[in-house]
């Protein structure tokens, strides 16, 4: 059952998301090789305290950490450990913040250092995915037509689409319905209600879109070792038309990186 938020909730929800957006920003900063991703780790729990607000993913279906940290091959759920980010490598960081009862949640996938050309191209198209299946995130329209885009424009230039893992829903859990999947038919699924909040994540390989799963319980990796990207955004439906609730801006203000791709989904300037 789709849960739509009031306006005040969504308020709300947008100061957990920013605390998320925040973090990332400040863990933009510190990805470079020699770090480790549980030193990064540590940094993203104690600042999420300091912000009042509790680790959404820490202890959640027993994962063991803040952060999902999921390097290279690694799609998602990668547990935080001591061995030091290498130049070349990418790393997806996937964080959760919980606050007033209600969660923020988004990722994004880094370069460290120099990354090959290659690379470079699967993290642009990925993150160039995810707004395309935000455009469809609109009054009339249903899950479908998100997944139909972001599949369409990720096979398009030659990339794999994961189909077993999905967005959601999101609000006073981490998992509501609906289930946004990156692959899909037009006109199908659920339809759009106003006031509904949901995590968009298109998760996209280099290689085949097959996957698999490690013994840890969580960690999942690409079936072909080829690398993986993942970004995500909270957006909640105002109005009948997206409006974000997360951003990228902390990130791109520590980077050096001007961008105005999220300018279209927002009804208010974001102060940072």
């Amino acid at each position: 059952m789709i849960i739509p938020k009031t306006k005040e909730e969504i308020e709300l929800m947008r100061e957990s998301a920013l605390i998320v957006s925040k973090t990332l920003g400040i863990l933009a900063a510190e990805v470079k090789p020699g770090v480790s991703t549980l030193f990064l780790d540590k940094l993203a729990e104690d600042f999420i305290r300091s912000e009042g607000a509790e680790p959404g993913f820490l202890g959640l279906y027993d994962f063991p950490n803040t952060l999902c940290m999921s390097p290279n091959q690694q799609v998602v759920h990668g547990i935080p450990n001591n061995e030091p980010l290498d130049e070349g490598d990418i790393i997806s960081i996937d964080c959760g913040a919980i606050k007033n009862g209600f969660y923020g949640d988004h990722a994004y996938t880094f370069a460290v250092g120099e990354i090959d050309d290659e690379v470079e191209r699967l993290l642009k198209v990925t993150k160039e995915s995810l707004y395309v299946g935000i455009r469809e995130f609109k009054a009339g329209n249903r899950v479908g037509d998100v997944a139909f885009a972001i599949q369409q424009y990720c096979e398009s230039n030659g990339y794999g689409v994961v189909r077993e893992l999905v967005g959601h829903g999101l609000g006073r859990t981490m998992h509501e319905d609906p289930e946004m999947p990156n692959y899909g038919r037009r006109g199908r699924g659920k339809k759009f209600v106003e006031g509904m909040v949901v995590a968009i994540e298109p998760m996209i390989n280099m290689g085949v879109r097959q996957i698999r799963q490690h013994a840890d319980g969580w960690t999942i990796t690409t079936k072909d070792n080829k690398p993986s990207a993942h970004f995500e955004h909270n957006v909640a439906l105002v109005n009948g038309k997206p409006e974000l609730l997360s951003t990228f801006a902390y990130i791109y203000n520590a980077l050096g990186i001007e961008s105005d791709e999220e300018d279209e989904f927002r009804s208010q300037t974001l102060v940072l």
